[in-house]
């Protein structure tokens, strides 16, 4: 399998930053790693190798990005509004850094934003706000709202709300989103959660679909047994959904 390491100083995030890239030829996909993952996590938790017949095959070439999770959306020793700007500073990496490299290596019309966990939010939160650049989403085990408490899992912003936080919220910008250009950006994507019937961001997941329903945007959602939030269970998904 052919695999590349990348690695150079984000002026965006003012610091290093590096990425894997496994596979030749095929539809681009931005993987995004779980909370606290590296850019490393998808090879090392054996997703990769759930998806080499296609990456070997020139069907896939995946682009692992590293995260910053511990500087902005986990790092809680700062102000809930330094956080969603450093999130936002990442999303620029993403935009102005990693999207030109995909695209400079490889010319596939097809760019698939994809995540598991909080890489499922990543991935979903960048597809929904920018679809144009996307031709699909595929989110296994995600939490579309940060703010939502549940379980174990508290609000990341601490109860602080504001502009910023709305529009990286894909479940609160959605639910008013009238732009025509925009919803049929969205609407001619192809469109994948996948979420266990244990797990606690099943409602969230629930109130995702609705949005989309009332929206009239096709999609597709897959309820696995039990909680299905780990490397066993997306392992088996990767192969079926991407």
């Amino acid at each position: 399998m052919h695999r590349e390491y990348h690695c150079w100083w984000s002026p965006n995030l003012n610091r290093t930053m590096e990425l894997l890239v496994f596979g030749h030829a095929g539809a681009k996909v931005l993987v995004f790693p779980t909370r606290g993952g590296r850019f490393f996590e998808y090879e090392q938790i054996g997703l990769v190798n759930s998806l080499a017949e296609k990456i070997n095959s020139g069907q896939l070439q995946l682009y692992c990005v590293d995260s910053v999770d511990a500087e902005s959306i986990y790092c809680f020793w700062a102000h809930p509004h330094g956080r969603i700007n450093r999130h936002q500073q990442y999303e620029e990496y993403i935009l102005q850094e990693v999207l030109p490299l995909m695209a400079h290596k490889n010319d596939h019309s097809c760019t698939i934003a994809h995540g598991c966990s909080l890489g499922a939010f990543h991935a979903a939160n960048i597809f929904f706000r920018h679809p144009h650049l996307f031709s699909k989403l595929a989110a296994f085990s995600g939490r579309y709202d940060l703010t939502w408490q549940v379980d174990c899992f508290g609000n990341q912003f601490d109860g602080f709300y504001n502009e910023d936080i709305y529009y990286n919220t894909p479940s609160h910008f959605l639910q008013n989103l009238e732009c025509p250009e925009r919803l049929h950006q969205i609407d001619s994507s192809d469109i994948v959660f996948t979420i266990g019937n244990q797990d606690p961001f099943l409602q969230n997941n629930h109130l995702m679909s609705q949005i989309l329903n009332q929206k009239g945007v096709p999609h597709r959602m897959y309820e696995w047994e039990g909680r299905a939030h780990r490397g066993y269970y997306w392992r088996k998904m990767a192969p079926l959904y991407l």
